[in-house]
């Protein structure tokens, strides 16, 4: 069995409807608050060096973005 990426498990969060927003960036990483969708509470957190969540967040602060 394979470990999920960090694009398909952001994806597959915001796909389902809750929300999602970065909490910090550097130029190589980049930690996102998995957050509920009725009250936006965070249940978790993603941190991740992966360029290509880097690439799929890009300059957007959140979900709504």
């Amino acid at each position: 069995m394979t470990e999920e990426q960090p694009v398909e498990t952001l994806s597959r969060w915001s796909d389902s409807g809750a929300m999602w927003r970065v909490l910090h960036r550097t130029p190589t990483s980049i930690t996102v608050s998995l957050r509920r969708c009725d009250d936006g509470e965070e249940v978790d957190r993603l941190t991740s060096s992966d360029p290509d969540l880097l690439a799929w967040i890009g300059d957007r602060s959140g979900s709504e973005d």
